[in-house]
């Protein structure tokens, strides 16, 4: 599951990291406290030119033939075994992969009912990365036109283990291209990256105790993703418990 998730990084950054000209990225800051239903950047191949490109859209998944936009609450998160056979996300994963840029995803540990330690899970040396996304076009009663994603999900890593049985889809800078569809040779079914649906590695990442503010959505400020000060250096209670 991921149903909240950080982007510290600079619009400059994030053109420079998935190779985009920063003049033609739309506006938008950084958010450290990201939450379904939200609008938040995405990367995807433009269909006129066939290159990266950074659009806005709204985080929860409403297909093409869906009676409101209010079922995109429910589809913020699509598990990789479902992508090939469920009707909301089989075309998707077919035609329109995306990129989600972040710095960080939250995760709580659940200790007991009532005890539950939030953690900010970021790549070990500090970059941002991308979930692997899947957006869709959905047509308004208006006329105009609402386009949304989804975050792909997939089974937990040794990281992320002890906090959760899911976990974002994670895609490495080498795939990028791949995952977008640059290659259009193949047919469809044959360039379909199913193997790219795996746990990112965990030597690559790391967990970290932060404080319950990030609990509240009206929480948004940089200090959500500092260490908590109960938290061991080592993170050995993660491991523990």
């Amino acid at each position: 599951m991921c149903g909240r998730y950080a982007l510290k990084s600079t619009r400059k950054a994030i053109a420079a990291w998935f190779g985009v000209d920063a003049d033609d990225l739309p506006s938008f800051g950084p958010s450290f406290n990201i939450a379904p239903q939200t609008f938040q950047p995405i990367v995807r191949l433009s269909h006129e030119t066939r290159e990266r490109e950074v659009v806005l859209m709204r985080w929860g998944l409403v297909p093409v033939w869906a009676k409101s936009s209010r079922e995109g609450a429910m589809r913020f998160n699509a598990r990789a075994e479902d992508l090939a056979n469920k009707p909301s996300f089989r075309d998707a994963f077919r035609k329109r992969r995306c990129l989600v840029p972040a710095d960080a995803f939250y995760e709580w540990q659940k200790l007991s009912p009532k005890i539950k330690h939030p953690y900010a899970i970021s790549m070990a040396d500090g970059s941002p990365y991308a979930f692997a996304g899947l957006w869709d076009r959905w047509r308004e009663p208006e006329g105009q036109w609402l386009e949304t994603f989804t975050i792909i999900t997939t089974n937990p890593n040794a990281l992320m283990e002890p906090l959760h049985n899911r976990m974002p889809v994670i895609i490495a800078p080498k795939d990028y291209d791949r995952w977008l569809g640059v290659d259009d040779d193949a047919s469809i079914e044959e360039r379909l990256p199913t193997d790219l649906l795996r746990p990112y590695p965990e030597e690559k990442m790391t967990a970290t105790r932060v404080g319950p503010a990030v609990g509240n959505v009206r929480n948004n400020t940089p200090d959500l993703l500092e260490p908590n000060i109960c938290e061991p250096p080592n993170q050995t209670s993660l491991w523990d418990t």
